[in-house]
């Protein structure tokens, strides 16, 4: 049957339709096919480590973010974070002074212990992600280890973790580190040996130059499909300074964001350092100076 001849009212309305979008600017359709991502952007408590962890929430609070990691404990203070030794009065005593900021933690350290029995670093390992489990942590990151000669019992730990941390909720992942975690082929024997899927990446680029000196955009190329979160933080040279300000460094942030990107990245993307102010007001300006420069990258990535 012959298609219907169009009547003169459709054919004046598609032609107004056609000719409204002839007359858009081409940045309308590629706004529209390159949205801005949109990952959550939260903050470390690393750069507070001398004051005290009230300061450090409040100043990660008035400094924009509405997520938190617990990366680095303060024994002097006893501040476990969620380390083997913390207890369960102090865990909940922790989750409450975060939320009462109005934050949230996503993630807690493990540090593995090495030259132990294996059941032993295995216990004390399944009672940190207990701990992170506790206070609501989604990640649970490890750092690798430096000595070749605990490889081999590190990886075994991971594999149970891995598994008992998927029990729970609680993805495990690894951040580039040196050593058994220096960058993209060290990563990937890891990932390779550990053989679980829920062992994955969190990126960490200025943490590639430190410890290796390679480009972060190049040691991406075949691992980002693994990376699901990001440890910011930007550095000159391999060994130089990263308590630093986004955009000093060496750190191709736009490269790195819009590799991930196009890996299907969905974050999170975590502050870790920045300037240490003489005071703790002042490294809360630094710290949200980073975060607005990581915004502001994101918009066009």
């Amino acid at each position: 049957m012959p298609t219907p001849l169009l009547s003169r009212r459709h054919f004046l309305a598609a032609s107004s339709a056609a000719a409204a979008v002839a007359l858009l600017p081409r940045s309308a359709f590629a706004a529209k096919a390159a949205a801005p991502a949109q990952w959550t952007v939260g903050c470390f408590n690393r750069p507070w480590t001398k004051w005290s962890y009230d300061v450090t929430l409040d100043s990660i609070k008035d400094a924009g973010y509405k997520v938190t990691g617990l990366l680095t404990p303060i024994a002097a203070q006893k501040e476990f974070f969620t380390g083997s030794e913390a207890s369960a009065e102090y865990l909940a005593a922790l989750k409450a002074k975060v939320a009462a900021r109005g934050l949230k933690v996503n993630m807690g350290a493990l540090r593995i212990k090495n030259g132990v029995p294996l059941t032993d670093a295995i216990a004390d390992t399944r009672k940190q992600i207990t701990n992170i489990h506790a206070v609501g942590g989604e990640f649970a990151l490890t750092f690798g280890v430096d000595k070749p000669e605990h490889y081999e019992q590190y990886f075994k730990v991971m594999a149970d973790a891995a598994a008992f941390a998927q029990e729970r909720g609680v993805k495990l992942v690894l951040k580039p580190h040196g050593g058994g975690s220096g960058a993209s082929d060290e990563i990937r024997k890891a990932l390779k040996a550990v053989g679980h899927a829920n062992f994955k990446v969190w990126y960490d680029a200025g943490n590639i130059i430190y410890y290796t000196g390679k480009d972060p955009v190049a040691e991406l190329e075949s691992i980002a499909e693994h990376v699901t979160g990001f440890c910011a933080k930007d550095c000159a040279a391999q060994k130089a300074d990263v308590m630093v300000q986004f955009g000093t460094g060496k750190v191709d942030f736009a490269g790195v964001f819009k590799k991930l990107k196009s890996a299907g990245f969905n974050g999170p993307i975590m502050v870790e350092c920045c300037k240490i102010g003489a005071t703790a007001q002042e490294t809360m300006e630094n710290a949200r100076a980073n975060r607005l420069f990581l915004e502001k990258v994101l918009a066009s990535v």
